[in-house]
């Protein structure tokens, strides 16, 4: 799971990404290059899990985060993303966008005031154009291609002009791909674009020290304004988030308890965000070499699941053996879960369950 982060330049986007990942990126406003990392989806299971079985490696699933520069004229500029700007974010299963709303008269903002729905809105937007941009031009090339096309080509390039056209006035009414009403087929047809607006997306307004009180407020209007169900959204404090991070957890802990900050940390706050805007659940692994969580899109099958462990468990897959994680638990042992009738056989089209814990069975 790859998250791209991007913002307009200064609104601390790699103060963000240092927070995400405990990570100790350049911050100067000349450092302008890509940061790559990664966080340990925190998940207690697994912590039980390795003391029930006492394994050589306890395998956290993990978030990989992708900091990029400020886009070479200056996104929030341009009107316009594209080149290896683009080509970068439309790798990214999802975006994180960062919009500043902390005041520091050291640091101007490019717009000379702090406003972060507005710059939220500018980014909105200039994903909206880079979207609008792919589909005149495979709409373009469709026309061409229908004028020289034989009568069995032309209901396929009819109805994929029917399929984008109608898409794109849907872009230009606001309504981004991820939100407008598209068929399995269609959705299919558009995942070669890879189109920005069909991303799930996290927002992140960037606040200052002096307004964390005001956190709940920002986010209920977040909310109200953008939220969906692929649009998550959260108030951070980025600088003290970053400065957190780097302590050792006992000292966090105590240090957040004596600003009387309550909830999650940044990064597991982040994580958490992701992990609802992309959908995803993890199933678990256990045995004697080691316990893990792997992360699949809610939905999944048995069959896809093994295939993300590795590709011949599915493509030998036979079944799954299956136990939730409460019955391990009170069991202890698969053997015991199996003699208690609590171990599952289950085939390749039962959908995997957060928590569940699967053996699968392949012949390659």
């Amino acid at each position: 799971m790859e998250i791209t982060i991007i913002g307009l330049p200064q609104s601390g986007k790699t103060t963000i990404f240092n927070a995400a990942t405990r990570g100790a990126a350049q911050v100067a406003t000349f450092a302008n290059r890509t940061n790559l990392g990664a966080a340990k989806v925190p998940d207690e299971r697994l912590d039980v899990l390795n003391g029930i079985f006492n394994p050589k490696r306890k395998v956290n699933a993990e978030v990989a985060y992708v900091d990029l520069p400020a886009a070479p004229e200056g996104l929030g500029k341009t009107r316009s993303i594209d080149g290896e700007y683009l080509n970068l974010l439309q790798r990214a299963d999802a975006v994180l966008i960062v919009a500043r709303a902390f005041d520091d008269p050291s640091v101007p903002h490019i717009a000379d005031s702090i406003d972060a729905h507005r710059d939220i809105d500018t980014l909105l937007f200039e994903m909206t154009i880079s979207d609008l941009e792919i589909l005149e031009r495979r709409l373009a090339r469709l026309a061409d291609g229908f004028k020289s096309a034989k009568p069995a080509e032309r209901d396929a390039l009819a109805k994929e002009q029917a399929t984008l056209s109608r898409v794109m006035a849907e872009l230009e009414a606001g309504v981004h791909v991820r939100d407008q009403s598209l068929t399995s087929d269609e959705l299919r047809l558009l995942s070669g674009f890879q189109m920005l607006t069909a991303k799930p997306l996290v927002i992140v307004v960037n606040i200052g020290e002096d307004r964390l009180d005001d956190a709940p407020a920002i986010e209920a209007r977040l909310t109200d304004e953008v939220a969906t169900q692929k649009i998550r959204t959260a108030a951070i404090c980025g600088k003290l988030e970053m400065e957190l991070a780097q302590m050792d957890p006992d000292d966090e802990r105590e240090f957040r308890d004596s600003l009387g900050i309550v909830g999650e940390s940044g990064l597991s706050r982040l994580i958490n965000l992701c992990y609802e805007a992309l959908d995803l659940i993890s199933f678990l692994t256990v045995g004697k070499d080691e316990v893990r969580a792997w992360p699949i899109v809610r939905g999944t099958s048995a069959l896809k699941a093994a295939g993300r462990i590795h590709s011949d468990l599915e493509r030998g897959f036979i079944r799954g053996e299956v136990v939730t994680y409460d019955n391990m638990v009170a069991c202890r042992t698969l053997a015991e879960a199996r003699k208690n009738g609590m171990l599952r056989q289950e085939g390749k089209n039962y959908i995997v369950r957060d928590g569940d814990i699967m053996h699968v069975l392949f012949n390659v």
